[in-house]
């Protein structure tokens, strides 16, 4: 495929400024429309994945795949004070990725559910394939 400059962004006009046989597929066409979730669900999975994109976070969640823990714990494994996780975890707790569970005067965390698990064992997974083929 060969980019050119589009001019126009509707129909068959956009089309033909960016493919080279100008040939379209409607089959595939068809099927990508029909699976394609609803604009609120895609732009709610954005803001879910936002989530991640800071790498305190994606901390946060690594030391709580293997279990809850406290605030205080959390803040000594990631060498950071309790204000900048308690912070964080707010955020974490508003996507549901994090969950609390109040125990007498403590808080202890966890992952939300399975899912979020499932997610960062996969990206991590992603990552370490990629990053194995550079070398």
């Amino acid at each position: 495929m060969k980019k050119k400059s589009a001019s126009k962004k509707d129909g068959q006009d956009f089309l033909m400024n960016i493919c080279e046989t100008n040939e379209i597929h409607p089959e595939n066409i068809i099927h990508a429309k029909e699976k394609m979730p609803e604009e609120s669900l895609l732009y709610d999975l954005a803001e879910f994945f936002k989530t991640f994109g800071d790498s305190t976070r994606v901390r946060i969640v690594a030391a709580l795949i293997g279990g809850e823990m406290c605030v205080c714990d959390l803040a000594s494994v990631l060498n950071m004070s309790v204000s900048a996780v308690s912070h964080q975890l707010r955020i974490l707790r508003a996507a549901k990725i994090v969950r609390p569970k109040r125990q007498g005067k403590q808080i202890f965390y966890s992952i939300e559910d399975h899912h979020v698990g499932i997610l960062y064992s996969v990206a991590l997974e992603h990552i370490r394939e990629e990053s194995s083929k550079e070398f």
